[in-house]
């Protein structure tokens, strides 16, 4: 009986959810003057691809600047976007 309860067992954490930390820091946290591309879009919950689709046809709801042919995502104005104090 107890082989059996040691395979349920690890059935069960195996097919648990995986918990990760999160990939950023929370937003309030942040004090930098610019955000990337990948940190943008995690605190904006949207895909990369779409901020760089804003950026190309400038038609989202922000617009980041370039800074050595890298976009550049102004933090004040993702915290205003999200929602999160300043």
């Amino acid at each position: 009986m107890q082989t059996a309860s040691i395979s349920i067992q690890a059935m069960r954490e195996a097919t648990a959810p995986q918990q990760f930390p999160a990939p950023f820091p929370p937003l309030a946290l942040v004090n930098k003057p610019n955000l990337t591309t990948a940190e943008t879009a995690y605190y904006l919950n949207r895909r990369p691809q779409t901020l760089r689709g804003w950026a190309c046809l400038e038609n989202g709801p922000l617009r980041p600047c370039r800074i050595g042919g890298l976009l550049a995502w102004n933090t004040a104005t993702v915290k205003a976007l999200a929602g999160v104090a300043a």
